[in-house]
């Protein structure tokens, strides 16, 4: 498992529904470095911290092998690491694979995965159509968010490691299964 592009960007007004949100979901992969915090990553904000970011939500991880698949789902080639907001494009790391309470060395910080993503209407801003929300959601590619244990820096090809410790929930995927039987299920 592998680093494959750090992604950051400065929340900024955008216009909806005639008026403007703020909105950190325009990632775009850095250069170098960076640091990780309990906060998130150096030069990367989120807007509303009521529903993004926070101890819970800390790094947004994504993995790069969902990219062929909606490249192919949307028709286009034009989707760079961070297109769907992730601060951390992953190799190998999926949502089969992580567990809720599963720790990663990512770079020099030590992630704890805790929850499946589950966007807002930030992503319909984000690809021009409020229709990828429940695409996203249907394809059960949502990448995880992570709680940070250990402070440190990440760069892109940096190793992922699972380190042990915290106690193994259900998988990211299992999660999102499960929301997507209550979803149909009207609940």
């Amino acid at each position: 498992m592998r680093v494959v592009s750090v992604n950051v960007a400065l929340a900024r007004a955008v216009p909806w529904r005639g008026g403007t949100v703020t909105t950190g979901i325009f990632k775009e992969p850095v250069r170098g470095r960076r640091r990780i915090t309990a906060a998130g990553l150096a030069e990367d904000e989120q807007a509303d911290l009521r529903v993004h970011g926070g101890p819970q939500k800390a790094v947004y991880l994504y993995p790069s092998e969902h990219y062929a698949a909606w490249r192919a789902d949307l028709g286009s080639e034009d989707l760079p690491w961070g297109t769907f907001g992730e601060n951390v494009t992953t190799e190998g790391l999926s949502e089969e694979v992580a567990c809720v309470g599963d720790r990663y060395r990512v770079g020099t910080a030590i992630l704890e995965a805790t929850k499946p993503r589950f966007p807002c209407y930030k992503l319909g801003i984000r690809f021009g159509d409020p229709g990828i929300i429940p695409r996203f959601l249907a394809s059960g590619r949502s990448g995880f968010y992570a709680a940070v244990l250990e402070e440190g820096d990440v760069g892109p090809g940096d190793p992922i490691e699972r380190v042990p410790g915290g106690p193994r929930g259900p998988t990211i995927a299992d999660l999102v299964r499960g929301r997507i039987r209550r979803d149909e299920a009207g609940e």
